[in-house]
C-alpha cells in the first residue's frame, strides 16, 4: 500500500476523495459531472454465441434474462419509446436528475453486424437527455472494427464496454457454458484499452465448486488489469435455467449475507484502490429466484458492508500490494 493512501486512510478520507471505504461508481459520476446520473435499460433484442449455436446452445447455465430486466425493457418496443419510458421511471424515482447513459443489457450487445449496432446506438444517442452508452457484451463479440467505431464515439459521448468474466478459472467457464476462456477476455481488454472507452468487468462469485481463495485470489488477478469498472454479485439460481435443474436435482449450499459481506470486505481490501466499484451485491425478482431466499433487499446489503467495514477501520486496498 502506498504512503499516500495510508495517510488519507489514517485521516478518513480516501484516495478517492470521499469519507466511503471503497471506490464507489456514483461518487465518480458526481465528481466527474457535478450531478447525478442515471442508466437507463434499453433490450435491441440481441443474442449470444452461445445461445444461437454459434460456440453453444442452451447460453450460461445461470442466466434468465428476465430476472434483471425492468419493467418497460420489451424488445417490441424501439429504443427511443424504451428510453422514453425509461426516463419518466427513473426521473419519478431520482428527483433532479437530468442525465441519462443508455444501457444496452439484456445478452450481447455487440453480436450483430456493425451497420446494426450503429443504428440502434446512434438512436440512442440522439435523445436530447442522453449522454453516454453502457453496451454490456462478451469478450468474444467485439472486433477491430466494432471497437474502432465505438472509439470514435468516445469522443463525444461516454461510452462504457461491458465484459462478462464471470470467473478467472477456465474449469468454471467451461461448466457455466461460457463458450469463451480467460485469454479471450485478456484480448478484448488488449484491443479496447487505451482508445477512450471505458470497461467494466463482470464476475460472480459463488459457484459451489470454486473456493472462497480463489475468490480472494480474484482480487489480486484483476488488480493489474487495464479496465475502469467493477461488478461484483452473488450467484443466484433463477428459473428457466440449467442451473436451476442442477440445484433441484441437488441442491448446494450458498453463503449467508453475513458470510458474503465477510468476503466482500476481504476481497476489497486487496483489490486495487483506483478500480471504481459499480455493484457488489445482485438482486432477482421473487418471482424467478429459486435460491438464495435472503430476505434483504440491496440497499440492506450495503448499509451493512459499509458498517462492518467501518467497525473493521478497513478499507479497498488496504492490503494491496503494487507491483
Amino acid at each position: 500500500m502506498s504512503s499516500t493512501i495510508a495517510i488519507k486512510a489514517e485521516n478518513k478520507v480516501f484516495n478517492w476523495g470521499t469519507s466511503y471505504r471503497y471506490n464507489r461508481f456514483v461518487d465518480f459520476q458526481r465528481k466527474h459531472y457535478g450531478e447525478r446520473v442515471q442508466k437507463v435499460t434499453v433490450d435491441a433484442g440481441f443474442t449470444c454465441p452461445n445461445r444461437d449455436g454459434t460456440v453453444a446452445k442452451g447460453g450460461c447455465i445461470y442466466c434468465n434474462n428476465e430476472s434483471f430486466n425492468p419493467c418497460y425493457n420489451s424488445a417490441s418496443k424501439s429504443i427511443r419509446q424504451q428510453i422514453d419510458e425509461g426516463i419518466e421511471f427513473l426521473k419519478r424515482r431520482y428527483k433532479g436528475v437530468r442525465k441519462f447513459i443508455v444501457y444496452f443489457q439484456p445478452y450481447s450487445n455487440t453480436y450483430a453486424p456493425l451497420e446494426t449496432l450503429k443504428r440502434y446506438y446512434e438512436e440512442a444517442l440522439s435523445h436530447p437527455e442522453v449522454i453516454g452508452l453502457t453496451i454490456g457484451t462478451r469478450p468474444d463479440c467485439v472486433d477491430e472494427a466494432k471497437i474502432a467505431y465505438l472509439e470514435s464515439l468516445a469522443k463525444d459521448y461516454d461510452i462504457t464496454i461491458e465484459y462478462g468474466l464471470e470467473s478467472i478459472s477456465d474449469e468454471t467457464l467451461k461448466k457455466i457454458n461460457r463458450g469463451h476462456d480467460v485469454q479471450c477476455y485478456l484480448d478484448a481488454l488488449e484491443m479496447t484499452r487505451n482508445r477512450g472507452i471505458k470497461i467494466c468487468t463482470h464476475i460472480i462469485f459463488g459457484f459451489p465448486w470454486e473456493t472462497e481463495e480463489l475468490w480472494l485470489q480474484t482480487a489480486d488477478w484483476l488488480s493489474d488489469k487495464p479496465f475502469d469498472f467493477l461488478k461484483v454479485h452473488q450467484l443466484h439460481v433463477v428459473v428457466g435455467t440449467a442451473l436451476e435443474w442442477m440445484y433441484r436435482k441437488q441442491p448446494f449450499d450458498f453463503m449467508s449475507p453475513q458470510q458474503y459481506i465477510d468476503l466482500i470486505i476481504r476481497f476489497l481490501e486487496r483489490l486495487n484502490p483506483r478500480i471504481i466499484i459499480q455493484r457488489l451485491f445482485g438482486e432477482a425478482p421473487p418471482r424467478t429466484l429459486v435460491a438464495p431466499h435472503w430476505g434483504v433487499r440491496n440497499t440492506q446489503l450495503t448499509r451493512m458492508l459499509e458498517q462492518e467495514m467501518e467497525r473493521r477501520d478497513t478499507w479497498q486496498g488496504k492490503n494491496w500490494q503494487s507491483s
